[in-house]
């Protein structure tokens, strides 16, 4: 009953698995070269997103039973060699869902109501009201790309707001309510105002937002992205915003991120990401749409409930 923790988590998932009889490790230093000489013994690996849990882990892990991915993607393991291997693999996207919602309508608002540039006006001794002057949701057109745990949690935070909501997925139907509207991807870029993406990373989510896809909008648009940065091509972001293609961006996630997310660095950055920082038609934050006191806590309860569930 041993289970190694490759990332710091809450706490909580540590004492809830202690008090059922697991033996909890922690190793947040070693490398992935390191841990593949050691993890044998491990029925259980708890990782975000430092190590890689690819086909060789997997295989060194040889009682390995599960992985627990504090978080919702789960672009970092490979689910075929899980899979065949009998090990499961958990996640735990209904721990962020909510703060990833309001993160992006914060952000939205924020870039609507221009308070972003306004707020450093003001701090500068500039009072400038007419340059200020906003636009509201309720007259926008909003779509939803990706229509999992955090797609529907932006569309719950939206639908208060009275504006009108298209949600979109390739893999689920049937999600459709009185406000929001299942919809076509075409149907999307044809009426909407704002484009949210949701979606998991792969293969054929990489470049989502692309030259041709911005070229295949009907109308101007706002794009926010709190999923994953490799969903939008910065250089042809760059290129929408310069001729008024994109409105406006908010970015939660960043093209040029590692991918263990916890650092970035900002001296080797191209220019595409360069014009981002300059751009009062930008809102950037630094991966943290999903990074609330509630949800740290949330995401390792329900980590909890599923390993707990599960029989070993």
């Amino acid at each position: 009953m041993r289970v190694l923790f490759l990332d710091t988590v809450h706490p909580i998932l540590e004492e809830l698995l202690t008090a059922k009889g697991f033996i909890c490790t922690h190793d947040y230093v070693s490398t992935y070269e390191q841990i593949a000489l050691t993890i044998s013994p491990y029925i259980g690996v708890v990782i975000r997103s430092r190590i890689p849990m690819d086909a060789a882990l997997i295989a060194a892990a040889k009682n390995l039973k599960f992985i627990a991915r504090s978080g919702a993607g789960l672009e970092n393991i490979d689910l075929v060699a899980a899979r065949e291997a009998g090990v499961s693999v958990f996640n735990s996207p209904e721990g962020n869902r909510d703060a990833v919602g309001e993160h992006a309508i914060g952000m939205l608002l924020m870039l609507l109501n221009r308070l972003h540039h306004a707020d450093a006006e003001v701090r500068s001794g500039h009072w400038n009201r007419e340059g200020n002057r906003g636009k509201e949701l309720a007259a926008m057109t909003v779509g939803i790309i990706g229509y999992g745990h955090m797609g529907a949690a932006f569309a719950e935070k939206l639908a208060g707001f009275g504006c009108r909501i298209l949600a979109h997925d390739k893999y689920k139907s049937g999600f459709g309510s009185g406000k929001i509207m299942e919809s076509s991807l075409e149907k999307i870029r044809n009426e909407c105002d704002v484009i949210s993406l949701h979606l998991p990373l792969s293969q054929e989510t990489n470049f989502f937002i692309d030259a041709a896809f911005i070229a295949a909008m009907q109308k101007p648009f706002y794009l926010i992205n709190t999923a994953r940065g490799q969903h939008v091509n910065t250089a042809s972001l760059v290129s929408g915003l310069e001729n008024g293609k994109i409105l406006g961006a908010c970015l939660d996630v960043i093209e040029y991120e590692k991918k263990s997310f916890d650092h970035f660095d900002f001296t080797t950055l191209p220019a595409p990401f360069r014009y981002l920082t300059k751009s009062e038609k930008v809102v950037l934050s630094p991966h943290v749409a999903g990074w609330t006191a509630e949800s740290y806590e949330k995401l390792s309860l329900f980590l909890a409930e599923k390993i707990l569930n599960l029989t070993i």
